[in-house]
């Protein structure tokens, strides 16, 4: 491989190193099972520790100093690809790959065109964010067939230049743009951070008062189906942004970041980003405009339905026993509501399965 490795400008990297760099190593390291304590920007014993793992397990010096052998290793193993992202280095990572100001033009060009781009990619060879959306854009279009139709469109200059190196780059910039593809918005982001269906998961005392009213429902003979208990932060950070792109509320470039959320919000277009929030919408099964701070995320609420048939004899807290029938599902009926609310668990009327301390 003839890659240009002090193009990227890597830093070296120990104990006490801190930044996007460390983040970069950090990830790669994980993502190839070498486990360490957190993703978080600072080379610390855990990371020093994995990083000698890292360097014993490829026949390196052990020293716990990510220097140039020890980037070398991982560059051929696809380091460059994370360097690039945490970093948001691409004009260094296509320098990397031999793509000078003739061949940046020729993949601009060759985007637009198998895209195909509208509005097509200024071909000016810097390849700045909106080069980078097109790239993500024309995965997301093209995706297995992406590889493949970029080797055909770049020019023979272009192949001529990479010579031997042109598969290799190719699987490189293929890599690069996948993986800014699966951080783009849309609908597979609901399998992340799922929230919990464990009552268990609930802040006590409203989980002994959840239980304790489960246990009665059980006892009279209810069938219940729990859909949400505990709602991570991050989770209600995605259905929060969403609900609001989808309906115009705000610019997905003004969605502030969180932590640990490698979400990319902006797509090629407003109209891409508006929607693909709305898939996202979709997916969440959103009625209500998602907060960030709820109950949920409090883990005092509960969204649940619980069905009958017949008549549904079930003690109150106080241990009177009360008739319920018509309707049978706890969507619409308030007598079982007012049921709930002699254990502390309490309807929001205008949330079909939403249940919580205060009713909120």
């Amino acid at each position: 491989m003839a890659f240009k490795l002090q193009a990227l400008q890597l830093p070296t990297l120990q104990k006490q190193s801190e930044g996007l760099n460390v983040i970069a190593w950090q990830q790669f390291l994980l993502d190839n099972d070498f486990p360490i304590a957190a993703v978080d920007g600072d080379f610390g014993n855990i990371t020093d520790k994995a990083t000698r793992e890292y360097q014993n397990r490829n026949g390196l010096a052990v020293t716990g100093v990510v220097d140039t052998a020890t980037y070398k290793k991982a560059l051929e193993q696809g380091f460059a690809i994370y360097f690039t992202i945490y970093t948001n280095a691409v004009k260094k990572f296509l320098t990397y790959l031999n793509f000078g100001d003739n061949e940046v033009k020729n993949l601009q060009q060759s985007l637009t065109a198998i895209a195909p781009l509208n509005p097509p990619l200024v071909v000016d060879g810097d390849f700045g964010p909106n080069s980078i959306r097109g790239l993500t854009e024309t995965y997301k279009k093209r995706d297995i067939n992406f590889r493949s139709a970029l080797a055909q469109q770049l020019s023979n200059a272009t192949k001529t230049k990479l010579g031997i190196d042109f598969e290799l780059a190719l699987d490189n910039i293929t890599e690069y743009a996948k993986r800014l593809r699966q951080q783009l918005s849309g609908k597979n982001w609901v399998n992340f951070f799922p929230d919990s269906n464990l009552i268990d998961d609930l802040a006590s005392p409203f989980r002994q008062k959840v239980q304790t009213f489960e246990q009665a429902l059980i006892n009279a003979g209810a069938t219940i189906n729990i859909a949400s208990v505990f709602r991570s932060s991050e989770r209600a950070y995605l259905m929060h942004y969403a609900f609001r792109i989808s309906n115009n509320e705000i610019a997905a470039k003004d969605v502030p970041p969180m932590p640990n959320v490698d979400i990319n919000w902006l797509h090629y277009t407003n109209a891409g980003s508006v929607q693909a929030a709305k898939e996202m919408v979709s997916a969440y099964n959103i009625a209500f405009r998602p907060v960030l701070t709820s109950r949920h995320t409090q883990r005092l609420a509960i969204d649940w339905e619980i069905t009958w048939s017949g008549t549904l004899k079930i003690k109150n807290a106080s241990g009177t026993i009360v008739s319920i029938g018509e309707p049978r599902t706890s969507y619409e009926n308030s007598t079982l509501w007012q049921l709930g609310s002699s254990y502390g668990v309490i309807k929001l009327s205008s949330d079909r399965p939403h249940w919580s301390n205060d009713g909120h």
